[in-house]
């Protein structure tokens, strides 16, 4: 292992002593383990520098991480989706009260990144079409319609 010199102002050393003896380690280990956290962090991030607008999200029930405009939760395959539809940016930027620039960079993100997002597209509509199959059979043995909410 080598050794590295570190400099800490004051206040933040005796702040990360205080944290490593509540957790019953030294010093150097809470260093350690701080700094292996955020290279971990920083590997694992999947923001695309060329397009600041747009930074990835993780749903609270799955590992999978869904590129969103940044400061919204508007995801990229909902604009693509629209764009698809026939919309235009202007409409779409309406629709979701943006900057009709952050919906060009979604659009631009998309055509980067298209299979990636395409797929995406692809495994939640297949996942709709299941689902409802699955409705329509549960409700195959009851009389009358149930109509589902939208």
């Amino acid at each position: 292992m080598t050794r590295y010199a570190l400099n800490l102002p004051v206040d933040l050393k005796r702040e990360a002593e205080e944290i490593a003896q509540k957790q019953g380690v030294s010093l150097n280990q809470f260093i350690m383990w701080s700094v292996s956290e955020k290279v971990a962090t920083m590997r694992n991030q999947l923001d695309d520098p060329k397009f600041p607008l747009i930074t990835y999200v993780r749903g609270s029930a799955s590992d999978y991480a869904m590129p969103v405009i940044r400061g919204t939760r508007v995801r990229v395959q909902t604009v693509a989706v629209d764009i698809k539809q026939g919309l235009t940016p202007e409409e779409i930027a309406a629709e979701y009260e943006l900057d009709v620039r952050k919906i060009a960079e979604a659009q631009a993100f998309y055509k980067a990144h298209q299979s990636e997002i395409d797929e995406n597209i692809r495994y939640e509509n297949d996942l709709a079409e299941q689902h409802e199959k699955e409705f329509k059979k549960a409700q195959g043995g009851k009389h009358g319609k149930t109509k589902i909410a939208s």
